[in-house]
């Protein structure tokens, strides 16, 4: 009886653990590309612009390390988990509403900055991502 009981048990932990959803963070590329601004071939379009994304789940837990942010829980309970696309979507939304349309012009984004607001109840979690950046022109 004992036996069964503890077989179950282990059951349920092993489903919960295998069953639950993930906001694994950002994908860091091994790839950059630098570009240096040593000479006066660029002019600044727009400052500070944000774009930001937000996930949440109950029974779960966010934690974020540099630019990293993390999520886990059992339950989804708003948004979709791509935090750092949809953030990235935003700010790309929000440059183009800043600048006007995109297409055909050499821009860059510039100081990038991502910032992580995080909120850690008992049973509720909610991480928000921030991706901040300027906007460079390079001319001719």
């Amino acid at each position: 009886m004992v036996r069964h009981i503890l077989f179950f048990v282990l059951l349920a932990i092993m489903g919960t653990l295998t069953l639950n959803c993930a906001n694994s963070g950002m994908f860091l590329a091994s790839n950059v590309t630098t570009v240096e601004l040593a000479e006066p071939n660029y002019r600044i379009l727009t400052k500070n612009v944000s774009g930001e994304s937000s996930v949440s789940y109950v029974l779960g837990v966010s934690y974020s390390l540099g630019s990293v942010t993390e999520s886990i829980g059992l339950i989804k309970a708003g948004g979709t988990g791509q935090i750092y696309a949809e953030a990235m979507n935003d700010l790309w939304k929000n440059v183009e509403a800043s600048i006007g349309g995109i297409k055909d012009r050499k821009i860059a984004f510039i100081n990038v900055r991502y910032d992580a607001d995080l909120l850690n109840l008992f049973v509720y979690t909610k991480a928000k991502v921030v991706i901040r950046a300027d906007v460079i022109q390079f001319i001719e």
